[in-house]
């Protein structure tokens, strides 16, 4: 099965011969890999490039392991580069190479060798390659399936595949998967076995259970405000224990480093201003929450929500949670009172206000949706995207209503 990344596979074709390493990060298993030797090998060789001159090392692949020491893989590339023209050197899983980041920097020296790595596990897990190749490095990160790739791929109508993608999100492997057991083992396996543990084994964590009640938290309660304190007062009021609020915003930290889950701050719309504390926290595979909560919860309101915000990030903006003040006439007295806009998505100097709601049944409900986003005060665009079927149209107040599954599928409505 081809599943085609245009828009991953464009970032790299831009970032060709830049004299950076390419860094491709990634949540485990988002199809990080599969882009690199199979997508963007196959458009250099339709493109005239000369296989002998594509350099794949496959570092966990037993016939490869010989690569992962520093000097052996030295060997192997200058070997591999006989002339002057183009070569693309392509490195998977370069955790496992010694020394890799002295390597790699040694393997930038050479003037006609491109050279892109991808990487994950416990050494590998974050954006801290990004780090120590600071201005040598052009990161490139990989989500799952947006749910357009995802339906690219499906077997079946738009309508299946939505309630498919609600359930089990976008990692690739997914799709392959016949039965909705083997979908769900999937999913648990990956999160309690490979993702936990990679985080667990990092970090030196000792109180792993502590570490699972708080994914357990973030799972129950996505697109719910809150912070380390009101987890903190969580733990104590519903477990009866204790967990500081400096340990879980370290755990917090470690999740999103992890790409495991995603935070958006809220922004105070009219003061122009960031709003340090709650959040919002969102993962960024919608069937990873579901299954880390073995599909217990199946609230499509808040699903629809993740993953409208996953897609908002998918396409370059930068996604906060907007908070409009407003005076109203409350039991006889005018009150400051907060409205939420949903996502804030910002992209250079384009703007976009967006409301998630999963069903608009009346005038009333249409209204008490739309209010935060009337408020606003500027002329940058504005989105009602509602879970049920609606034909796209703009209201009297100039805001576009359309149901989620248009607005995934057209990468247009937001350019």
């Amino acid at each position: 099965m081809v599943i085609p990344r245009p828009q991953y596979l464009d970032y790299l074709i831009q970032r060709r011969n830049n004299g950076l390493v390419k860094i491709i990060t990634g949540i485990r298993r988002c199809g990080k890999s599969y882009l690199l030797f199979n997508l963007f090998v196959q458009y250099l060789i339709d493109n005239g490039f000369s296989d002998d001159h594509i350099i794949r090392i496959e570092l966990d692949r037993k016939t490869h392991m010989v690569y992962r020491s520093a000097e052996a893989i030295i060997q192997y590339v200058d070997s591999r580069i006989t002339d002057d023209s183009e070569y693309c050197l392509l490195i998977d899983e370069v955790q496992f190479l010694e020394d890799f980041e002295a390597v790699l920097s040694d393997f930038m020296r050479i003037p006609n060798l491109d050279c892109y790595i991808t990487g994950s596990n416990s050494r590998f897990l974050s954006t801290d390659i990004a780090t120590e190749f600071r201005g040598r490095g052009d990161q490139i990160r990989v989500t799952p399936l947006s749910f357009i790739e995802f339906s690219s791929a499906f077997d079946g109508s738009r309508d299946d595949a939505w309630e498919e993608y609600m359930m089990y999100g976008g990692l690739p492997h997914i799709l392959k998967e016949k039965s909705d057991e083997d979908k769900a083992r999937y999913l648990i396996t990956l999160f309690d076995e490979i993702y936990t543990r990679d985080i667990i084994d990092r970090y030196g964590i000792r109180d792993e259970e502590s570490l699972g009640d708080i994914l357990n938290i973030l799972s129950s309660s996505i697109g719910s405000l809150t912070n380390p304190r009101r987890i903190s007062n969580t733990f104590k009021s519903k477990a009866r224990k204790i967990v500081s609020e400096p340990t879980i915003a370290s755990y917090l930290t470690y999740l999103q480093e992890a790409f495991i889950i995603n935070r958006a701050q809220r922004y105070d719309i009219k003061g122009r201003r960031y709003i340090d504390t709650p959040s919002k926290y969102f993962f960024s595979d919608i069937g990873l929450r579901n299954a880390r909560i073995r599909f217990r919860q199946h609230e499509e309101n808040h699903i629809m929500e993740n993953i409208l915000y996953n897609d908002l990030c998918r396409r370059g903006y930068s996604v906060d949670v907007g908070v409009v003040e407003v005076r109203q006439q409350v039991e006889g007295e005018r009150k400051a009172i907060q409205l939420e806009v949903d996502f804030v998505a910002t992209k250079g100097n384009r703007k976009y206000y967006l409301q998630s709601a999963l069903a608009i049944d009346s005038e009333e409900k249409l209204n008490q949706e739309v209010a935060s986003l009337k408020h606003v005060g500027d002329s940058f665009g504005k989105i009602l995207v509602v879970g049920r079927k609606r034909k796209p149209l703009y209201n009297d107040d100039g805001i576009l209503v359309l149901g989620i599954i248009d607005f995934l599928l057209d990468d247009t409505i937001l350019p």
